[in-house]
């Protein structure tokens, strides 16, 4: 594709070669003189003077040299991502149901829908048009999917949970496990009834390996849009809202509450019953205590999770700490030497 093709199919302006020829996009460090990256940080800016990349993708205020082919947008990043889905088109569906498939009674399933080895579909459940049921994935009874759907390999999904449209689940996924509930009755534990359902919106990605518990009354829920890393855990009756975004081995508690647009760190530990407001942000590692209100917008970190600004604090004061003992020891030293002398 040529450089002005590009910069037209995204709306946008070039400088430079615009018949150069790209073939593929690469990082910044790597790129050669066919390949397309993109500019999206001032870290990112210095490392672009030593890039071999026949054309990069920068922001409007860009200073490029005259011998640099650029194309000029205003997100960068965004922009690079949808470049990328022309050099790398997603693989071309192929509709049909594979021999080995097990497709139970009263299913529905939509025109184009592309069923894989092995795989099998429960009772009165309903695929949308233009699904893709990857090898091994068991998909168990009433259970609806939306149009435009991707189940990689090896996906599970239990009994009455919907999907709505555009889903993306990654291999080894589980959707409508039990949630974690017990009562303790004469020294012994017994399983309380998971009996509840999940229901996750369109456009919802959902990581590797991770699972969404059903709700043990009621509905465990994810709003649209919401991406979650891999190897996260949603427990029993959480609700979490649009657009958030999980990064992975996070874990929610039964019957959290995430507000729309929350961004949420890796290896998060999430308290039963907490609310995380609407675009608060979540650093790595911390810890929400049960029940814990984290109010809009506010950023977090540390266990138990403080304001940012509290949490550098005492970070500094504790890196004080050594100091501090020795200061201690030294006026203990001359205490004591003054008390001799008394």
């Amino acid at each position: 594709m040529r450089v002005r093709e590009l910069a037209e199919w995204l709306g946008a302006t070039y400088e430079g070669d615009g018949e150069k020829e790209l073939t593929s996009v690469a990082p910044l460090e790597t790129a050669g003189g066919g390949e397309l990256s993109f500019v999206g940080s001032r870290k990112a800016i210095k490392q672009a003077e030593d890039s071999a990349a026949g054309c990069l993708i920068v922001p409007m205020d860009y200073p490029s040299p005259s011998y640099r082919t650029v194309i000029r947008v205003a997100e960068p990043r965004t922009a690079f991502a949808r470049a990328m889905n022309r050099f790398h088109p997603t693989q071309e569906l192929k509709p049909g149901i594979h021999p080995t498939a097990v497709i139970g009674t009263g299913v529905e399933i939509g025109t184009l829908v592309a069923v894989g080895p092995h795989a099998a579909v429960g009772d009165h459940t309903r695929i949308g048009l233009a699904t893709s049921i990857g090898a091994g994935c068991v998909i168990g009874k009433r259970v609806s999917l939306g149009e435009g759907c991707v189940l990689h390999a090896n996906v599970t999904i239990y009994d009455n949970v919907d999907i709505g449209r555009g889903v993306i689940l990654h291999s080894g996924c589980v959707i409508g496990a039990d949630g974690f509930g017990y009562v303790l009755e004469h020294d012994r534990y017994h399983k309380f009834p998971q009996v509840g359902r999940v229901e996750i919106a369109d456009f919802v990605e959902i990581g590797a390996n991770s699972c969404v518990d059903r709700a043990a009354l009621g509905v465990t829920s994810i709003g649209e849009g919401t991406k979650l890393d891999n190897m996260v855990h949603v427990g029993h009756n959480c609700r979490i809202g649009r657009h958030v975004v999980v990064a992975a081995q996070t874990g929610f508690s039964g019957g959290v509450v995430v507000e729309d647009y929350a961004v949420i760190g890796g290896q998060v530990g999430i308290g039963d019953k907490a609310r995380i407001e609407s675009r608060a942000v979540l650093g790595s590692g911390c810890g929400i205590l049960t029940s814990k209100i984290v109010r809009s917008g506010q950023v977090v970190w540390g266990t138990p999770a403080r304001p940012l600004k509290e949490h550098l604090e005492q970070l500094a004061n504790l890196a004080r700490l050594p100091d501090l003992r020795r200061e201690v020891a030294e006026l203990k030293r001359r205490l004591a030497q003054l008390e001799s002398r008394a």
